[in-house]
């Protein structure tokens, strides 16, 4: 069941980045754009959680590099919330 809903979970936020990708294509708001990049390192995290919990749970430990892609997608997102603020 915990692989159903990793996988699903990477899924949502690959879906989520091309959506607002295309939505930035679109119009050009730059907050799309780091919503999009945002969204893209949480797919890494997410892709990431489903190689360390299901296809290596035991071999490799990838918890560092988890932690770093989920604190790079909340830098970003948090750097184009101030840098947008007009």
């Amino acid at each position: 069941m915990a692989t159903v809903i990793y996988s699903l979970c990477a899924l949502t936020s690959i879906t989520c980045l091309v959506l607002l990708w295309r939505s930035w294509r679109a119009s050009g708001a730059r907050l799309l754009f780091w919503s999009a990049l945002c969204f893209a390192a949480l797919s890494v995290n997410n892709v990431l959680l489903v190689l360390d919990r299901v296809v290596w749970p035991v071999e490799i430990d990838l918890r560092m590099p988890r932690l770093v892609a989920a604190l790079v997608a909340v830098l970003l997102l948090l750097f184009g919330l101030i840098w947008e603020e007009d």
